[in-house]
C-alpha cells in the first residue's frame, strides 16, 4: 500500500450509485484511517434510507466524520461545513498523513479541497423578499431567473436545489455581480494535498444500478420514512430526490408506480449534473469498474505521493 510525505486528502468521488461508500470504507481500511463524508444529504439524522446513508455495520468498520450529525432543522451551508471540516482536518494531520474524504462531486467538496470564496454579506430584506417569491411562484421561477442573469452559473448548477439558486440569486442582488465571476477570483490556500479518484461506469451500468438502489430504498421502507416527516416537506433538505415525488405521492397527485419511475428518471437526471460539476476537480485519476483497492495504490504511485 502507498504511503504519503504529506497530509493529503484522498477523495473518493462518482455519481450517485456508482459505489463510492463500500470502495471508500476498503481504502480507509487499508490506509489505516478515517473518513469524512461530504454527501451533503447525508448530513441530516432524520433521513436514512432515501440518503443511502451507510448500515452501522459499515460505520462500526470505520470512524466517519460528518454523517447525520445535523437536523433538517438546521441551516448548514458549505462555508460552515468547510469551517468543520478543516478543524477536523487540522488536528487528524497532527499525527496522520492520510484521510479519505467520500461523497458526490458538490460544492462542498469543491470548497473543502479548494476553498471558498468570500461573499457578501446578504441583507435580511434581500433574503425575505427572494423567500417569499419562491414560495410564491416556485422553483421554475428561480430557474428563469437565475439564467437570464448568469447563464454560465446557471449551466453548471443543480438547478433542481432551491437552496442554491437562491443563494446565487441573493448574491447576485446584492453584489450586482455575476455569480460565476465572483467565484472565478482567488480563494484561500490549504496546508494539505489533494487526490481526486474519479469513479466511472458505462452509462447503462450506472441507470441500472441507481433503478436497483431506488427498488431497494423503496423495500427497506422509504415511504415509511418520508411519511414520518410530512409535517417538515417544506424544509430544504427534504426538497431532494426520493422525498420530494414521495411527498407528492401522499398528496396524492401521482400513483405510487409513477412516483417510483419519477425517483428513478430524476436520480438518472442528478447523476448527469455530477458528472459534469466533476470537471471542475483538478487533475483526476479515472478509475473504471471493477473499483479496487490496488488499483487506486498502482495509480496513486504513479503520481509520485
Amino acid at each position: 500500500m502507498f504511503e504519503f510525505n504529506k497530509p493529503t486528502v484522498v477523495f473518493i468521488t462518482g455519481p450517485t450509485a456508482i459505489g463510492k461508500t463500500s470502495l471508500s470504507i476498503q481504502l480507509a481500511m487499508a490506509l489505516n484511517t478515517q473518513i469524512i463524508s461530504c454527501d451533503s444529504r447525508q448530513f441530516y439524522r432524520e433521513m436514512t434510507i432515501g440518503t443511502a446513508v451507510p448500515n452501522e455495520e459499515k460505520l462500526d468498520q470505520v470512524k466517519h466524520h460528518f454523517i447525520q450529525h445535523k437536523s433538517i432543522h438546521d441551516s448548514y451551508t458549505p462555508g460552515n461545513y468547510e469551517t468543520d471540516a478543516l478543524v477536523v482536518l487540522n488536528q487528524y494531520f497532527q499525527s496522520h498523513k492520510v484521510i479519505i474524504l467520500v461523497g458526490g462531486p458538490s460544492l462542498y467538496a469543491h470548497g473543502l479541497l479548494y476553498g471558498l470564496h468570500k461573499f457578501p454579506e446578504i441583507s435580511p430584506q434581500i433574503r425575505l423578499k427572494l423567500r417569499n417569491i419562491y414560495d410564491k411562484k416556485g422553483i421554475k421561477f428561480l430557474q428563469n431567473q437565475l439564467k437570464e442573469k448568469d447563464l454560465e452559473y446557471f449551466q453548471m448548477v443543480d438547478q433542481d436545489n432551491p437552496r442554491r439558486l437562491l443563494r446565487a440569486l441573493e448574491i447576485i442582488e446584492q453584489s450586482g455581480n455575476k455569480y460565476s465571476e465572483l467565484i472565478k477570483k482567488k480563494k484561500s490556500s490549504r496546508n494539505f494535498e489533494s487526490i481526486v479518484i474519479n469513479l466511472e461506469v458505462p452509462k447503462k451500468d450506472l441507470y441500472q444500478k441507481i433503478n436497483q438502489r431506488v427498488d431497494k430504498m423503496m423495500h427497506d421502507g422509504l415511504l415509511n420514512e418520508v411519511e414520518s416527516l410530512w409535517n417538515y416537506r417544506k424544509l430544504p433538505p427534504l426538497n431532494t430526490i426520493g422525498y420530494k415525488e414521495l411527498f407528492d405521492y401522499l398528496s396524492g397527485r401521482m400513483t405510487l408506480d409513477t412516483t417510483v419511475s419519477e425517483i428513478k428518471k430524476n436520480s438518472r437526471r442528478f447523476a448527469k449534473r455530477q458528472i459534469t460539476f466533476s470537471k471542475r476537480f483538478k487533475n483526476p485519476i479515472h478509475l473504471k469498474a471493477p473499483f479496487t483497492v490496488d488499483e487506486i495504490s498502482n495509480q496513486v504511485q504513479k503520481l509520485g505521493m
